[in-house]
């Protein structure tokens, strides 16, 4: 009988050494939901401070929204960048902008004068946005790939909880803070109020800067980068359709998503009279925010199980259910508000367990690792401009309601359920699913793909014999790949 091999020198990583990598790439994501929740409850806070001075200024209709264009922005910049230079050093890059421009935001000051202040603030969170939008290509693509070294048959559900649990946990947190700031100067100090709230976005970035200082680059960028020379035609050929379905989905979520929640506290506002404290209704916020988190908790596990693709139908499926059932029965259902929470937080969790978790999952993993940075930041980039979209069409879809307080309420249920099942039609026909080693196998047919029309793949990697580094061994490097 022969002796089994003995591995002399090879020490197995830890479950912490392997999960921390994918966590520090992921988790800047929840500056994404902090930032972006926190600013609905600093609108209410200003209008309270300032009145007719804030809402008659042209910031009062730009500073909520103005950071998902700087995200945009970064979202398209770094997903470039990612590619054609660094997944670790964009994601410092991202951070340090991030720390510096939520600081600036948070001591917003013009000369004593109210209206510079709020042009101020307006800026900053133009740039704030920039951070942010570095953390989704940069961050999300390397915790996808480096996601690969944990456990086979848990990857989905660690990449979710990294990145759009944690995006979750910012959108609870940014409605919590307000209402711990609000309690703890009994709704007076406004200005604290708003500024402490903004500030304590700084201490997470500051955090992970830390961490990632010590990250290195994932080994399928490393084989399979496309930072010397990239083939935009035939990656276009190969991924346009798919590309465009994903971020139709991710741009359909994002509309409904991000408007619903940077408008909670405007919509139970509306329910509790005008001299309601802060406090209830950032009590409520934080309330109706705390749903989304077993949405994308068991959403993370059921992604593992049956696949980001039909967990996503199930979800905005079962979520269009809920929307339409909260439409039928608004007016009786607001009258009692701990039911109308309960209901419009079940309906929040759905699109978290379906699109919440899954569409950055596919857009992170359905496509080859050269171009996997550039494909999530245009699908991510389109999903913001979504986002956008929806708090600028939010409003108007109320307003259709009239004078009617009930169909003002009811509107943006329908349309936010309707454009749900229209998401699992997109998902179900043009998005493919994906496995635990979809990225590899991605990889190794996109190789063929591009040998097939006659793209020399020896140009693929951060080290090889097109560079001008003298250690490529080309006999080596045929080995390692008969090795993948």
């Amino acid at each position: 009988m022969m002796e089994p091999a003995i591995e002399v020198g090879i020490r197995r990583k830890t479950f912490f050494q392997t999960a921390l990598p994918v966590f520090a790439c992921g988790a800047g994501l929840f500056s994404d939901g902090y930032v972006n929740n926190v600013i609905g409850s600093v609108n209410t806070v200003l209008k309270l401070e300032y009145g007719t001075v804030y809402t008659d200024s042209n910031a009062a209709k730009y500073v909520s929204d103005i950071a998902f264009v700087g995200t945009v922005v970064g979202q398209l910049f770094f997903g470039f960048l990612a590619d054609r230079w660094s997944r670790s050093n964009s994601l410092l890059v991202s951070t340090v902008i991030l720390i510096v421009f939520t600081a600036l935001a948070t001591g917003s000051y013009y000369h004593g004068d109210a209206v510079g202040m709020f042009n101020m603030l307006t800026a900053w969170r133009f740039f704030v946005g920039i951070g942010i939008g570095g953390e989704y290509p940069a961050g999300s693509v390397g915790c996808a790939e480096t996601s690969g070294e944990l456990k086979e048959g848990t990857r989905n559900r660690w990449f979710i909880l990294f990145t759009n649990t944690m995006i979750d946990w910012g959108f609870v947190i940014g409605a919590f803070v307000p209402y711990v700031v609000a309690a703890a100067t009994h709704d007076g100090r406004l200005s604290t109020i708003w500024r402490t709230s903004l500030g304590i976005g700084v201490v997470f970035p500051f955090v992970l800067f830390i961490l990632r200082l010590r990250l290195k680059e994932p080994d399928e960028f490393s084989k399979e980068s496309m930072r010397h020379k990239t083939p935009y035609l035939l990656v276009l050929r190969y991924y346009g359709l798919r590309l465009l379905a994903v971020s139709i989905v991710w741009f359909l979520y994002d509309f409904s998503t991000y408007a619903f929640g940077i408008y909670t506290s405007s919509i139970l506002s509306g329910i509790y009279s005008s001299t309601a404290p802060l406090t209830t209704i950032f009590g409520w916020n934080t309330v109706i925010n705390l749903f989304y988190i077993p949405g994308t908790m068991i959403g993370a596990f059921a992604s593992d199980y049956i696949g980001p693709k039909y967990t996503l139908i199930i979800g905005v499926v079962l979520q269009a259910v809920i929307g339409y059932i909260m439409a039928g029965v608004y007016d009786k259902i607001s009258q009692h508000i701990a039911a109308f929470a309960v209901v419009y937080g079940i309906f929040l969790s759905f699109g978290e367990f379906g699109p919440g978790n899954n569409i950055g999952l596919l857009a992170a993993k359905s496509c080859a690792t050269g171009v996997r940075g550039r494909y999530y930041g245009i699908a991510a980039a389109i999903g913001k401009i979504g986002a956008f979209v929806g708090t600028w069409v939010f409003p108007r879809i109320e307003a259709a309601g009239g004078n009617d307080p009930t169909k003002v309420a009811q509107y943006p249920f329908w349309v936010a359920s309707s454009l749900a099942l229209l998401s699992a039609l997109i998902t179900f026909f043009f998005i493919p699913n994906v496995g635990q080693d979809t990225i590899t196998h991605e990889d190794i047919k996109f190789r063929e793909y591009l040998e097939s029309h006659g793209w020399d793949t020896t140009q693929l990697g951060l080290d090889n014999k097109t560079d001008s580094n003298p250690t490529y061994n080309e006999e080596e490097h045929v080995v390692q790949k008969n090795l993948q």
